[in-house]
């Protein structure tokens, strides 16, 4: 048994087919077929139930999918402990990020990553169904650390490093009745039509949550998954919304009050519980760059 079969097996069971699981570790799918089988030869038991239509775990396969994580983890900080010492960190560092955080400089930031540490081989990428997805991806070992935008309370299992706070600001048209007041509650906007991130995205879960906790309702009518661009959509009539006050694009035409309910976003980076020596060295330079501010 060796790692890249380990790999293979966490793919497929992770993806259900063969061909994503292919694509995502860059191989060829005959070869990620031929490795499924060897493990199973191996272990003396079928991993999956294949049929033209589908691929599911075995009894098997259920069980070994966490040890077939845990073993993989092991070796990574095994290599990155040896690599250390001699080289330099090296290794695979695969990153969930957001595409809206102009007021983090992430080209900047992940340059100088590549610098100190390249051998690091650093991939980045978004997730379509924001902070839930990422959090998912690192649960299930598809990426090392990600960017989040979930409460805290959602974060348990998580190593998790604070990065940056923001108080929610209701974003109104400025002829809007209520753009000339001080400042707006969510019980003054409930009956309006909204525009919000798509359902997954931690901003959206915060403000649906205070709406629930002092039972009022809203209607979405647009769903715009860069939170940057809600504001043009609210100019053009859409709706009103709420955003973390650090992820808002000033604007023409658009008016910025206060939320009398004090609401509130944290930004933070995760992973699981136990790095690699490039995830801590990502984490280390976050600090560095990122500590902790409030917008």
């Amino acid at each position: 048994m060796d790692t890249r079969q380990l790999e293979y097996f966490v793919a497929v069971a992770e993806e259900l087919n063969f061909t994503r699981a292919a694509r995502r570790l860059f191989a060829v799918q005959s070869t990620v077929s031929a490795g499924i089988r060897s493990l199973e030869h191996e272990l003396g038991a079928a991993l999956f139930e294949r049929s033209s239509k589908r691929v599911e775990l075995t009894s098997a396969g259920v069980a070994l999918l966490p040890e077939a994580h845990a073993a993989i983890e092991a070796i990574d900080r095994v290599r990155g402990a040896v690599t250390l010492t001699k080289r330099g960190i090296r290794g695979r560092l695969r990153v969930g990020i957001f595409t809206h955080l102009d007021f983090v400089d992430l080209p900047a930031l992940f340059g100088e990553f590549h610098e100190r540490y390249p051998l690091v081989d650093l991939q980045l990428g978004a997730s379509p169904s924001g902070s839930t997805g990422l959090a998912d991806n690192v649960r299930r070992g598809r990426i090392d650390v990600a960017f989040m935008g979930l409460p805290a309370q959602d974060l348990a299992g998580f190593r998790v490093l604070e990065l940056a706070s923001s108080a929610f600001v209701a974003v109104l048209p400025a002829a809007h009745p209520l753009a000339g007041k001080e400042s707006v509650s969510l019980a003054e906007l409930a009956g309006e039509l909204w525009v919000d991130a798509p359902e997954g995205f931690g901003n959206r879960i915060a403000v649906e949550r205070a709406f629930a906790a002092a039972g009022l309702g809203r209607t979405v009518k647009a769903e715009v998954a860069d939170l940057g661009e809600v504001p043009r959509f609210v100019r053009a009539g859409l709706g009103v919304a709420v955003l973390p006050l650090i992820t808002y694009r000033p604007t023409p035409g658009i008016v910025l009050l206060p939320l009398d309910d004090g609401i509130g976003w944290m930004l933070s980076a995760i992973s699981r519980p136990k790095p690699s020596p490039a995830i801590a060295a990502l984490l280390e330079l976050l600090a560095e760059r990122m500590p902790l501010g409030v917008g």
